[in-house]
């Protein structure tokens, strides 16, 4: 399971964690930080060669994880010289296998990777994306009203489930050919086209742990939690 992760991102929301750090090697519990939590979570799913797509900071990533045989597998770089978005740095790596995972350089999970890209594969998807529920509590009442202003309906302080991306994708090559090169490109762009194009999109639920790490409230739990979290995490 050929693996890249997605770290050339500023973390512009993580401020001010990330004025001298990528947000990838800002550190959890003073421990290590949570690009190495992912690399050994991979390792023990027996993955040996990951690619890290790296910009802002750059030399600091690859200062720190080298060539990843302590981890005991193969870690090479794919450096933008500009910004290309989190899908246009796929097209950098001429050595893609026609299935791969992609995921976010600062994402913290307990999901079975390797089953994940099984059920991709096997479903024959061009693109597969883990899928986690949120719950979303609306501290108003809520009014709904048709053209003419009239209300049509009153809900006190809704709450909505709704369904997001995880940050962990699996894609098969051909979702590539479409990728325009030379500019930034998202994965959100690459969805919508795919659903114009009729690519096979697939989503896979996941109801174990997940906490993207963009906002500092979430990455100040995480580090508090981190001792708890570590056996959750699979790396105690």
């Amino acid at each position: 399971m050929r693996t890249v992760i997605l770290a050339g991102g500023q973390g512009t929301r993580l401020k001010p964690y990330t004025l001298t750090l990528p947000k990838p090697l800002v550190p959890l519990g003073g421990e290590m930080p949570v690009l190495e939590v992912i690399i050994r979570q991979l390792r023990r799913q027996d993955v040996v060669h990951a690619t890290i797509a790296v910009s802002h900071l750059a030399h600091l990533i690859q200062a720190f994880f080298q060539d990843g045989c302590r981890w005991g597998m193969r870690i090479d770089y794919s450096v933008e010289t500009e910004p290309l978005g989190t899908i246009g740095p796929l097209l950098l790596l001429e050595d893609l296998p026609e299935n791969f995972l992609v995921m976010n350089g600062d994402v913290l999970c307990d999901l079975d990777f390797q089953d994940f890209f099984r059920w991709h594969c096997a479903a024959g998807n061009d693109v597969s994306v883990s899928v986690h529920r949120r719950r979303q509590l609306v501290d108003f009442g809520v009014i709904h009203y048709d053209a003419g202003g009239r209300v049509t309906a009153f809900v006190e302080k809704p709450v909505y489930d709704y369904d997001v991306s995880m940050g962990v994708y699996a894609l098969n090559r051909r979702a590539l050919q479409q990728v325009p090169r030379g500019r930034p490109y998202g994965f959100d762009e690459l969805m919508l086209d795919g659903l114009r194009a009729g690519l096979q999109l697939g989503a896979k639920p996941f109801h174990g742990f997940w906490l993207d790490m963009g906002r500092p409230d979430d990455y100040e739990a995480a580090n508090d939690r981190f001792a708890e979290l570590k056996t959750r995490l699979g790396i105690a």
